[in-house]
């Protein structure tokens, strides 16, 4: 063995240690805290979570407003930021790719994608709650869309991208139209992406707190008015763990777990998705 080789040996396996040593501490971290929010919210797990509403000081109830709630911002959120993510993704990819338009959104689209939260909260507050004169869950929808739409775009440009050039010529040489090439073509060889990236950005708008507290805000009682201030569990979550009582700290504890479950399993689920689309 030369000395230039085992110089490249001892060097890989001190990266390929230090990578070890720091993904061994990113995990005891993880797991610490998926350890805490189970030892603390297990307790307030039972079915009185799902049947009553969120209670007065004393008094016993669940979470059954909030879960609805978070359940119909989520995922109204969701259906109306993915048609246009999908769409601006689609036209980065297939139509626009190189010209000066493309590039003003790719761009545009990086700076949506890192703004904080809480910036698109106020946004969506000046521009709906103080025109309307009230918060509501449309306006918590709105701001979650904003979150949606730059996540949807970039998963799928980067999706249709990977699509080999040689089935747009194949399907050319058969005489199919462009849009017909994009929906049954490069869009169909790229589902699987494509339906990664819209569960990645529905994990990460799941516990979103900031945007709701300046749009959809709260209410204490189980409401389906989207048009009127409704309870969501990011909201629940703050409330509830800011006061002095023990019976709201454990109803914060299992709205946390809940979340947190959730933005899991939704984690897990794109992740398989996004290997079988290689």
């Amino acid at each position: 063995m030369n000395g230039i080789y085992r110089k490249r040996l001892y060097r890989n396996r001190f990266y390929l240690g230090l990578a070890y040593c720091m993904m061994a501490f990113g995990l005891f971290w993880l797991g610490w805290i998926f350890y805490t929010l189970f030892a603390n919210g297990l307790g307030g797990i039972s079915t009185h979570l799902f049947t009553l509403d969120t209670p007065p000081p004393g008094m016993e109830g669940g979470l059954r407003n909030a879960i609805f709630g978070s359940v119909m911002i989520t995922l109204f959120g969701l259906l109306i930021g993915t048609p246009i993510g999908l769409m601006c993704g689609i036209y980065l990819a297939e139509f626009g790719r190189n010209s000066k338009l493309a590039a003003a959104t790719r761009f545009m689209n990086d700076i949506l994608l890192s703004a904080p939260s809480i910036v698109i909260g106020l946004f969506i507050y000046e521009l709906v709650v103080v025109t309307q004169g009230h918060f509501s869950g449309w306006a918590g929808s709105l701001a979650l869309s904003l979150l949606v739409i730059p996540v949807v775009v970039r998963t799928t440009e980067n999706m249709l991208r990977l699509v080999p050039d040689s089935l747009r010529e194949a399907a050319f040489a058969l005489g199919a139209p462009k849009w017909k090439l994009v929906l049954m073509v490069t869009l169909k060889s790229a589902k699987a992406g494509v339906l990664t990236g819209i569960l990645l950005a529905f994990a990460r708008i799941t516990g979103e707190t900031a945007p709701l507290l300046f749009t959809a805000m709260n209410n204490q009682f189980f409401s389906t008015d989207m048009n009127q201030p409704i309870a969501n569990l990011p909201n629940v979550i703050y409330q509830f763990a800011m006061s002095p009582y023990e019976d709201w700290h454990s109803l914060a504890w299992a709205a946390a777990l809940l979340i947190a479950v959730a933005v899991l399993v939704t984690n897990i689920l794109a992740r398989y998705l996004g290997k079988q689309a290689k």
